[in-house]
């Protein structure tokens, strides 16, 4: 993965899976640490169209080197 790269709501849903694996813990476990039930944190991996961007962002933080920063949005003028 290159530092300084835009995510999508789906590209952190893969990433926050990835690391959680990648740290050896279980979603449960990570779970209990951050507060949430299990069903959350498969809602978080597997389910990109849920609104659960902080909670991917607290799980990509907790197990990787990365900090995630945004959101970012773009105006753009009507056609």
């Amino acid at each position: 993965m290159a530092a300084n790269q835009m995510c999508s709501e789906s590209d952190l849903a893969a990433l926050a899976k990835k690391f959680r694996k990648k740290s050896g813990k279980t979603k449960a476990a990570l779970g209990r640490e951050l507060g949430v039930s299990r069903a959350t944190m498969q809602d978080a991996e597997e389910r990109p169209g849920q609104s659960l961007a902080k909670l991917r962002i607290r799980i990509i933080e907790r197990c990787s080197p990365y900090r995630i920063t945004g959101p970012l949005y773009l105006l753009r003028k009507k056609k």
